[in-house]
């Protein structure tokens, strides 16, 4: 069950579930903090929830963090159009523009980095810092690496075929999407909140819909990101993964094509989904890169 607007967010002190209707679809967020503001954008298959460990640690240390759900995700409308990445940008964009949260810092993970390089790139005066994670960018190399044929990745193509593979799916989410959950995090507790956490939003009668709608423009977004490259980014960009996520060299290859600022680091002990997995490190990782002239170590010992 969808939570109710505006009521607190279960488990973290200061956060409301909001909606807003923008874009011609509903958008469900949820937002806490006071300060310069963050934007976090989950990816594949998750939801807001990707960020539950990461967010208060963020709030408490000045800032204000909204993470809403992908379009056609977690507790945001089902939608059957609007899913190439700049249109999703817009969803966000219009969120933060309402809230008046704007120059953001923005980071983005798997899907939500292809969305936040969108959003970046055709609004770069919006966006002061930016921190792509665990993903490959459309137009500049995730066409190389979702070639099975030179060892690219398999799913990429197959989610693409939004139609097939919602057919093939349909009734067999966990045991399509279990084996993702597993292998994208090193925490104890991964299988175990995947079951009560995200897999709930990706069974039903839309199943994992919503999720492959993502990847269906995924060649025209390349194109459009090529067709509309006007010179390298200027804000600074942090490329972060898992140092046991996926290799980061496919990402910051990508990165240091589109943006003239390109930092990068590995989150110790962590996967794919490294905000769940290693939540304090990461957060003094970004609390330095935005730099609020804080004392990074303050945030390590830190328990929210």
């Amino acid at each position: 069950m969808a939570p109710d607007p505006a009521s607190e967010v279960d488990g973290l002190d200061g956060f409301t579930h909001r909606y807003a209707e923008v874009n011609g679809t509903r958008i469900h967020y949820v937002i806490g903090g006071e300060g310069p503001a963050v934007v976090l954008l989950h990816g594949f298959p998750y939801s807001w929830e990707a960020w539950r460990d990461l967010a208060p640690r963020l709030a408490a240390s000045g800032f204000t963090v909204m993470a809403p759900d992908l379009r056609g995700m977690g507790d945001s409308a089902p939608a059957e159009d609007g899913f190439a990445k700049t249109n999703i940008a817009e969803d966000v964009r219009a969120i933060v523009r309402s809230l008046a949260l704007g120059p953001i810092r923005l980071v983005g993970d798997d899907i939500g980095a292809m969305v936040a390089y969108a959003y970046a790139s055709r609004h770069p005066a919006e966006v002061e810092r930016l921190v792509l994670a665990e993903s490959t960018l459309p137009g500049f190399g995730l066409e190389e690496l979702m070639n099975p044929a030179t060892s690219g990745y398999w799913h990429f193509g197959f989610q693409m075929q939004v139609d097939l593979a919602s057919f093939l799916t349909q009734g067999k989410e966990a045991a399509y999407l279990m084996p993702f959950y597993k292998m994208m995090s090193t925490a104890p507790d991964a299988e175990g909140r995947a079951v009560s956490t995200f897999l709930p939003h990706y069974t039903g009668a839309r199943g994992l819909r919503g999720a492959f709608q993502h990847y269906g423009p995924l060649l025209e977004d390349g194109r459009a990101n090529r067709a509309d490259f006007a010179g390298k980014l200027a804000m600074p960009v942090l490329v972060l993964n898992g140092e046991k996520g996926i290799p980061q060299d496919q990402l910051l290859n990508g990165a240091r094509d589109v943006a003239e600022q390109v930092e990068a680091d590995l989150v110790p002990d962590a996967g794919h989904t490294f905000a769940h997995d290693n939540p304090q490190w990461s957060a003094a990782r970004l609390i330095r890169f935005f730099a609020l002239g804080r004392d990074p170590n303050n945030i390590l010992d830190q328990t929210v």
